[in-house]
């Protein structure tokens, strides 16, 4: 069964919009995990907007099942992850002041650079994923630089998937087939909700984990936060034939 991820830099950034603690990041993190979350993702930004790096040590200490930290690779962020050993890591090729992630790593390009990465965090014991888009020959260059997972972006996936579902999915569906054959582990993330989750995940091979954090933040304004990883955990369930 794929395992949820739920990203937090939503909640951090309501709490950053007014200072103090509230709401509690820890504290949402804990709840989340109770209420049935596998695993906490959080996604650092050079200008700290939502997650801060003094959040991580928190973060660690507190999360019982994973933390995955995600983020653009400088000298800063790969020296609070060696610091804090997060079970994964996801590696974004997101430059300074980006709103959101939006596309993969350039795999060809980056190969050298992504491999010593990529290796170092592998030495400390820490799983190592990279963003990468729905496109099988990037996921055979992928294997080159040594990771452990990709993770798929599922953003076109999103913005297709009301006029075409089938075709959204494709790409997704013979790059999960790839990671099979090049015995990667596959996640996935962006602009996956409600609506178009259960179609996703039931598609791909082998899917092993989502990180969702903006649609199921907002959705908890609605349905409350233990309800709406209810709703999304139930999604993720193997459909019965």
């Amino acid at each position: 069964m794929t395992k949820l991820s739920v990203n937090i830099n939503k909640v951090a950034l309501i709490r950053n919009s007014r200072g103090g603690n509230l709401p509690n990041l820890k504290q949402v993190a804990i709840d989340c995990e109770e209420f049935g979350a596998d695993g906490i993702t959080v996604h650092p930004r050079p200008d700290e907007r939502h997650i801060r790096y003094n959040d991580i040590s928190i973060l660690k200490e507190c999360v019982k099942t994973e933390l995955n930290i995600e983020g653009y690779p400088n000298e800063r962020f790969i020296d609070m992850v060696i610091k804090n050993k997060p079970a994964q890591v996801t590696l974004v090729p997101d430059p300074p002041g980006v709103l959101t992630s939006s596309e993969g790593w350039d795999v060809v390009k980056n190969r050298s650079f992504l491999e010593d990465i990529i290796e170092n965090f592998k030495n400390e014991g820490i799983r190592v994923s990279i963003f990468l888009e729905a496109n099988p020959d990037l996921v055979i260059k992928a294997k080159e630089t040594g990771t452990d997972r990709i993770e798929l972006y599922t953003g076109d996936y999103s913005n297709l998937y009301e006029s075409n579902k089938e075709e959204a999915v494709k790409p997704h569906f013979l790059a999960s087939k790839a990671a099979q054959k090049e015995n990667l582990g596959l996640n996935a993330g962006h602009d996956l909700n409600l609506t178009n989750l259960r179609y996703y995940s039931s598609q791909l091979i082998d899917l092993q984990e989502v990180s969702i954090g903006h649609a199921l933040i907002s959705d908890a304004l609605y349905y409350g936060l233990q309800n709406t990883i209810g709703m999304y955990q139930r999604l993720l369930q193997p459909i019965r034939k």
